[in-house]
């Protein structure tokens, strides 16, 4: 077993990391400061698996990501104006769910996770778009710890957490 320290980051290792995430003005959008880990080649974007490649524990690795190699473009398709009354009375801007309730667009595709952004007396505004959709990034990743990935991990693709990860 190698040691957590002299592991190079390869595909299906698992990797504990920290980043802190801006947009391309400097704005903090996210940071993380507790080692989370995740399956090299299963839970990252590609771009961020590649950009691990090679890398050990201490690494920090920046990277600048476009929307295409982030959370896609931005897609006024996945908004949808649906009824107000077809929705719980208890209803608040920024929930999300799986899916649209019966009777809702029969467009709308049922896989995704709706957002509620606006709610207005007779309609409810849901967006399927990932909230970081359309926006280049900066992404400063510290690499905490590296190991070998489990055969259960490797089996489902995932060491747990999907933060990066599309869909």
């Amino acid at each position: 077993m190698n040691s957590p320290t002299l592991m190079e980051i390869t595909p299906q290792c698992v990797v504990a990391l920290t980043w802190t995430l801006k947009d391309t003005l400097g704005e903090v959008l996210d940071v993380l400061d507790e080692p989370v880990e995740f399956l090299v080649g299963g839970d990252l974007l590609p771009a961020i698996d590649d950009a691990l490649q090679g890398h050990r524990a201490a690494s920090v690795v920046n990277l600048h990501l476009e929307p295409e190699q982030a959370f896609g473009d931005y897609k006024e398709q996945l908004v949808f104006l649906e009824p107000r009354s077809l929705f719980p009375a208890e209803l608040e801007e920024g929930m999300s769910f799986e899916g649209l309730p019966e009777g809702c667009n029969p467009e709308a595709p049922k896989e995704l996770f709706y957002t509620v952004t606006e709610i207005y007396p007779e309609h409810v505004v849901l967006d399927a778009n990932h909230p970081l959709a359309g926006i280049a990034l900066r992404l400063s990743l510290s690499v905490r710890g590296v190991r070998e990935a489990t055969e259960e991990e490797i089996g489902i693709g995932s060491a747990g957490t999907r933060f990066f990860r599309v869909a």
